[in-house]
């Protein structure tokens, strides 16, 4: 049996294992532990701990060696929350850029109040959660330490939807947002809709918590799943993106808020349903840029019935093939953007010429942020200050919040 010192952690959380066999990565280490194990196309799958960290633990959840919803319950809070960080200081100074942290927000346990869950029907019933590390097989749910309660709660009537819909050789899989008014729940990959399944949903609805219930794109709605954003209530399309928890959001928002005090005109790209330009319109009008209809519409829905908001106004346009111009950003005195995790970086080289003087900056990936803030910084931006904001704890996941001011 191999002998292995873990160096550091990879940006995915695996441990970075070094001997004289090589290198290999091994899954649920901490840096400075000694294992053992031996390694399979650079992989350890079953490292054994011989001398652990002081930040190792032991993890809270009883599913945990399983199921890949999580991959860092084994270290201190410490040491995650300061990993973290690192990682962020770590893609910016491979870019040459500083890396002024003024704090890390971290999301507290059973605060998700959105989740993806894969649901499959067996002989005995039903399987529902989430997937085991880099397998296909569901880890069934009995408890989770990042939902919500309300959406633990639904757990066993979520069950019982995959067992009405499923068929026995497909996954389904399931979105679930938790929120005022209730569940919304949107399923795809289920049987065809008819008339005997559409009754049986419509009464498993009933039975729960359950808001709207989509199936492959045919709802069943209940009562209206209509989510706060600022002074609107916005009832999002099913399945939307939303920040994942509501402590981590409003984390966000007092960044942006602060770094876009006094802009007048603010233009708002990859806007989504809302979740920045209604707050922001409080104290600035707005403009939505969002490469699909149905979040823009349900935007302008929750602004239009919002008492008090500056204008705000919608663009549907693909940024990533279409990015606005120059000239069409100037007219604006902030730009906020909150591209996906591939980042945004031809629509950067056209804000980078713009000359807008403030840019807030959310993103998802600190390697990809690293790349669009160094094309910022060529065009005469300072990176000023960032928050580093954790709503997805014990996973190798984090997020950004910046702010750039043109010098």
């Amino acid at each position: 049996m191999t002998s292995w010192r873990i160096e550091r952690l990879g940006r995915r959380g695996d441990g970075v294992a070094i001997s004289t066999a090589g290198q290999a990565l091994a899954p649920l280490t901490l840096p400075g532990e000694e294992i053992e194990g031996e390694a399979l196309d650079g992989r350890i799958a079953a490292p054994r701990i011989l001398a652990p960290s002081p930040d190792r633990v032991k993890p809270v959840c009883s599913h945990y060696r399983a199921c890949g919803g999580c991959s860092l319950m084994h270290a201190s809070e410490g040491f995650t929350t300061n990993w973290k960080r690192q990682v962020v200081e770590t893609a910016l100074a491979a870019r040459d850029l500083p890396a002024p942290i003024k704090g890390v927000h971290v999301s507290p346990p059973r605060s998700r109040r959105r989740a993806v869950l894969s649901g499959r029907r067996t002989k005995k019933g039903a399987l529902l959660g989430f997937h085991a590390r880099a397998s296909d097989v569901i880890t069934d749910l009995s408890d989770c330490h990042l939902l919500r309660p309300q959406i633990m709660d639904a757990l066993p009537l979520l069950r019982q939807i995959v067992v009405a819909g499923a068929s026995r050789a497909a996954e389904l899989t399931i979105t679930v947002i938790a929120g005022p008014a209730g569940l919304d729940v949107a399923v795809t990959g289920g049987k065809p809709m008819d008339p005997a399944l559409f009754q049986n949903l419509a009464a498993l609805a009933e039975q729960g918590d359950l808001a709207r219930l989509d199936w492959d794109g045919q709802s069943i709605t209940r009562r209206t799943p209509a989510l706060p954003m600022g002074r609107a209530m916005v009832v999002p399309p099913p399945a939307a993106f939303l920040q994942a928890t509501a402590e981590g959001e409003a984390a966000l928002l007092a960044a942006l808020r602060s770094f876009t005090q006094g802009a007048g005109r603010i233009v708002d790209l990859f806007a989504g349903c809302g979740t920045f330009s209604l707050p922001l319109a409080q104290s600035a009008s707005v403009h939505a840029v969002e490469g699909l209809a149905a979040p823009l519409q349900a935007l302008d829905a929750g602004w239009r019935a919002a008492p008090g908001l500056n204008r705000v106004t919608t663009q549907i346009r693909d940024l990533a093939r279409n990015p606005l111009l120059p000239d069409e950003l100037s007219a604006f005195d902030a730009i906020v953007i909150d591209p996906p995790r591939a980042g945004a970086e031809a629509q950067m080289h056209e804000i980078a010429a713009s000359g807008v003087p403030k840019i807030a900056f959310v993103a998802c990936d600190p390697v990809n942020f690293s790349r669009d803030a160094r094309i910022l910084a060529d065009a005469g931006y300072t990176l000023t200050q960032l928050f580093v904001v954790d709503q997805f704890r014990w996973s190798p996941h984090v997020e950004t919040v910046a702010e750039f001011i043109l010098r």
